[in-house]
């Protein structure tokens, strides 16, 4: 299915199923073509490498997309969110080992404890869209929201399974995401591939 970018502004894309399919190396909770988008600056970059980004974790908020708006990438009915999963600490370098070792926990805990703060949308042709890792308290959307295209749903954030701030994105066949099917996107018919900063205005 085709989406719309669900932000503005530069973004860098990884785990792209234009790369590898499973973008995230595994199929499990319908992950197979799901996609990752992290804001930058100007130039293209997230946070600064320094020294004490390389061994000990850095504030979220030190990041350049942290609280830039989210938007839905589809027009359809809200059909599940949440919004009060803790923004952690972003981790690089020594510290994303660490974080790395404590994986096999988040999966064991389920959808929630991966997606974060996140909102699903279920279009007029039957897929649901997840958006995923938004900000604590950020949703401005509930259950039973008609959305349209461009519409905030809240912001981004590093909840969940995320080393730094950013957005993560996956089509599937149905809201329970347990049972559900991955659904392959594109953006405008094309997929970008990592690497690749996405302008969108």
């Amino acid at each position: 299915m085709d989406l719309a970018f669900p932000f503005t502004g530069r973004w860098l894309t990884q785990n792209s199923p234009a790369d590898r399919v499973p973008s995230h190396g595994t199929a499990l909770l319908a992950t197979s073509y799901a996609i990752d988008f992290v804001p930058v600056d100007e130039g293209g970059r997230t946070a600064p490498v320094t020294i004490g980004s390389l061994v000990r974790p850095e504030p979220a908020e030190r990041f350049p997309g942290f609280g830039r708006p989210v938007l839905a990438p589809v027009s359809g009915v809200v059909v599940g969110v949440h919004g009060t999963a803790t923004d952690h600490p972003s981790y690089r370098g020594l510290p994303s080992v660490g974080y790395a070792l404590t994986q096999r926990r988040r999966v064991a805990a389920g959808w929630e404890a991966l997606a974060g703060n996140h909102v699903l949308v279920r279009t007029a042709e039957g897929p649901v869209v997840a958006v995923c890792h938004l900000q604590r308290d950020s949703l401005q959307v509930r259950p039973g929201d008609r959305v349209e295209v461009g519409e905030v749903l809240g912001r981004c954030g590093n909840s969940g399974n995320s080393t730094e701030p950013h957005v993560h994105l996956q089509a599937m066949d149905r809201a329970d995401v347990a049972q559900a099917a991955a659904v392959p996107i594109t953006f405008g018919g094309r997929v970008p591939h990592n690497g690749e900063v996405v302008d969108a205005g």
